[in-house]
């Protein structure tokens, strides 16, 4: 205890001059301020950040007057539901009355409503964890629902019934299981129950919400947790149900891989690999890990001998997965790339022990594209075996493939794969104009790169006249 008082301590004096000062302001106009959520509980942990949240007694107009001329800029646009943000120097401040607000049953957004007390809007939050406050400016500590012990615990609960909570907002039983996945905390079983008893309640949230949890679930440090939680209670059915259906009935011989199982291990190994990308957690590359196999229900088959193949499972995943993330509301960029790689990545195990030629080779950058470096983590990740030799061998045949795409990039620019001859050039040696012949010629020439990589702006013209030759009948060529 006396080390979680330390942290808070040296938290608050390190965010002091954004909270003393608001709440000095806030206290000499009469109105309550307290520090809120998840900066208190982050602080108990040692998690610094510069996101800090309060919740007031004042409303949203009272607020903004209070924050004109000390914060460096202002924003409204939760000013319905009662937020009013700022920036002062590095923070992100935002400022929320006190909320007693609840959910229609039938209805996607919530009734907002204001509260009179600090307890009161405690009371409302997800879960108790997240329902301690810090009140300024005396910097007094409010924990009315036990959140201190339960974060000693590393445990997720509400602070009242959760059946109550997650009526009010189901969002939360989202929010449970992204918490689990971001704290590594485990959940109640009170809390587990109500999840089960009302995932279907979720149907009610936006996509766009729903879609927002995913997100941050995914990107956390243990998504595993977090996702396993989804599938137990039924929520994945609602949300993800591509993910539930991983897990197949097994052949009484057990001739297949637990599927379920074997997708959390490549998410988990592809989060490993993630510093290849010379960045943090990489949604992109972790969904499409957690998507690449979700064709195989589809595709399985029993042959005779007791074979299982899923033949075909890269293509239908990435159809599946297509459909999924634009229901989720995902941009379309995001929808592409995530299942570009769905649908590539068994590519790589039609290169044997290295027998592609070097026009194979092109040809998987090429179709690759932007996604390159997340294919090789993908393709990296999904090798689940324990036989430690096939496992030995799969890492040195896809090492032999990336050295050869990087001679050939060094060689020959992969990663700017064009044809030899732009459009403007085969449209002056042709002598046409813009239309579909020069699309066609221009798809001519990058097959021949592909085929047999760069050549001279001479064979790129010979072999732009032979081809415009034999499209024309052998006629007379009005090339120039």
């Amino acid at each position: 205890m006396a080390e979680v008082q330390r942290r808070v301590g040296a938290e608050l004096d390190r965010i002091g001059p954004v909270i003393d000062e608001l709440g000095e302001r806030f206290a000499s106009a009469g109105e309550q301020l307290a520090l809120v959520g998840g900066p208190v509980r982050d602080a108990m942990l040692g998690r610094l950040q510069n996101d800090l949240d309060f919740t007031t007694s004042a409303r949203p107009e009272t607020t903004e007057r209070l924050i004109a001329g000390w914060a460096d800029a202002v924003w409204d646009m939760g000013r319905a539901f009662g937020t009013i943000g700022c920036r002062k120097g590095p923070w992100q401040v935002e400022i929320t009355t006190f909320r007693a607000d609840t959910y229609d049953p039938t209805s996607r957004k919530p009734d907002v409503e204001y509260g009179d007390t600090l307890a009161g809007d405690l009371g409302r939050r997800d879960f108790t964890v997240n329902a301690m406050a810090v009140t300024l400016p005396d910097r007094g500590f409010e924990d009315p629902f036990g959140g201190l012990l339960d974060l000693a615990h590393r445990v997720l609960r509400t602070p009242g019934r959760p059946e109550d909570s997650f009526s009010d907002d189901p969002l939360r039983m989202m929010r449970a299981a992204r918490f689990a996945a971001q704290l590594g905390f485990g959940v109640a079983p009170e809390v587990v129950e109500a999840m089960t008893a009302m995932a279907g309640r979720i149907e009610i949230i936006s996509a766009e919400r729903v879609r927002d949890e995913l997100v941050k679930l995914v990107c956390a440090p243990h998504p595993r947790l977090g996702l396993t939680l989804l599938v137990q209670t039924g929520l994945a059915d609602h949300v993800l149900p591509e993910l539930p259906a991983l897990a197949l009935e097994r052949d009484e011989h057990h001739r297949h891989k637990d599927v379920y199982e074997h997708t959390l291990t490549v998410l988990e190994q592809s989060i490993a690999l993630e510093d290849r990308l010379g960045g943090g957690p990489d949604f992109i590359s972790r969904f499409a890990a957690l998507m690449h196999d979700v064709g195989k229900p589809r595709t399985r088959r029993f042959e005779a001998g007791g074979i299982v193949t899923f033949h075909h499972h890269d293509v239908v995943g990435a159809k599946l997965t297509h459909k999924r993330m634009q229901a989720l509301r995902f941009s379309n960029a995001e929808i592409d790339a995530v299942s570009k790689l769905v649908e590539l990545h068994l590519r790589f195990h039609g290169y044997g022990t290295g027998e592609w030629t070097d026009s194979a080779v092109r040809r998987y950058v090429r179709d690759a594209g932007d996604q390159l470096e997340r294919l090789h983590i993908l393709t990296r990740a999904d090798c689940t075996t324990r036989n430690r030799r096939k496992a030995e061998r799969l890492r040195r045949t896809y090492d032999d493939l990336e050295t050869r795409i990087a001679r050939l990039s060094e060689e020959e620019e992969l990663a700017a794969l064009r044809p030899d001859l732009d459009g403007n050039q085969i449209m002056q040696i042709l002598g046409i104009g813009p239309g579909r012949e020069v699309g066609e010629a221009y798809k001519h020439l990058l097959d021949l790169r592909l085929e047999h990589g760069p050549a001279t702006p001479e064979e790129a013209k010979a072999a732009l006249l032979e081809w415009w030759a034999e499209r024309t009948g052998g006629g007379p060529a009005t090339a120039k």
